[in-house]
């Protein structure tokens, strides 16, 4: 900052502190709009985003549910994909469910971790093709694209630690479901596949951007060029997956068993106060998505969050020696 020679010691000290206040303010701002804060979109109408105009459009294709479980006792939560007879493909109101139900784990304030799956032994087929058909206009398609990417993206940016149980296939919008999780975990003999291509598409979810920022440009190239086929083995070598459930388990006839590892899998990074397992996860979504010097800032706030407070304090008094 240049001062000009007649300004006084004083007005500079008043002015450098006006500017901190501001500077302060303007970086809350920022982060809020940019990061992490509750149900901040992430197109507005100027980019001709009208949310009530597309859920009313995506509504008329009924069919599925999204249901949504909340454990208050260990702050996990299971989103599940509910449209078995279409190998859980989404529907029009099925897109509205996902949004709605974003926003209540936005709002649940004591959430730790989430599992997004299907229902009946599969992940998600991506849309149905009826709604497809029934919106295959241009302007409808970029409408239910803005309403899809929003969502995917506020799911990401959840303060919760998400993990996509993938069982049977993840095919289209459905692989692009399991990139906007914060970890992938396969089951032995499932698939996750891009296959948008043979629909004569790219991926409009968001999963195209999100899978260069897993696997790299040249793996995501060939994943969405090939339309190719991840295995466990091929998810795991190039970083699209980060866990392989137990061989046979999910055969057994128990549907729940493959719930519960993936739930004892996730406990390890869930374990601990949730403000601070909430703390971490912003930290980690700041520096994803922000410039490094944003992200840094953003950082020093959400420590500030958690510095003296109770789980700070509390591991301070049990830790009073050094040896």
């Amino acid at each position: 900052m240049l001062w000009c020679g007649t300004v006084t010691q004083q007005t500079a000290h008043k002015n450098t502190m006006v500017i901190c206040v501001l500077g302060r303010y303007l970086l809350k701002s920022s982060l809020c709009s940019r990061s992490w804060c509750r149900k901040s979109s992430l197109y507005s109408a100027g980019h001709g985003f009208q949310p009530e105009e597309i859920r009313e459009k995506l509504r008329a294709y009924p069919g599925g549910a999204v249901d949504l479980l909340t454990q208050g006792d260990t702050g996990l939560a299971v989103l599940t994909v509910n449209n078995p007879s279409r190998m859980n493909a989404f529907s029009g109101a099925m897109m509205v469910e996902l949004e709605e139900r974003v926003s209540q784990l936005e709002s649940w304030t004591q959430g730790k971790g989430l599992i997004v799956r299907g229902a009946a032994g599969t992940f998600c087929s991506g849309a149905d093709l009826n709604a497809v058909r029934a919106m295959s206009n241009p302007q409808d398609g970029m409408k239910m694209c803005m309403f899809m990417q929003d969502a995917l993206t506020r799911l990401q940016r959840l303060p919760l630690v998400s993990v996509a149980l993938v069982e049977g296939r993840a095919l289209g919008g459905g692989s692009e479901l399991s990139t906007a999780c914060d970890f992938r975990l396969m089951a032995p003999d499932s698939v996750i596949q891009f296959v948008h291509k043979h629909m004569g598409l790219v991926p409009g979810w968001g999963g195209a951007a999100r899978l260069v920022r897993l696997v790299g440009d040249r793996h995501a190239l060939r994943l969405l060029g090939g339309a190719l086929k991840v295995d466990p083995e091929l998810g795991l070598r190039i970083g699209l997956a980060d866990g392989v459930l137990e061989e046979g388990a999910p055969q057994d006839g128990d549907e729940g068993v493959a719930l519960r590892q993936a739930e004892e899998w996730l406990s390890r990074y869930t374990k601990g106060p949730a403000e601070v397992i909430r703390a971490a996860k912003r930290v980690v979504s700041s520096g994803r998505e922000l410039p490094l010097t944003e992200a840094l800032r953003a950082e020093k706030e959400v420590f500030g969050t958690v510095w003296g407070g109770e789980a700070n304090l509390r591991a301070l008094a049990g830790k009073t020696k050094h040896k």
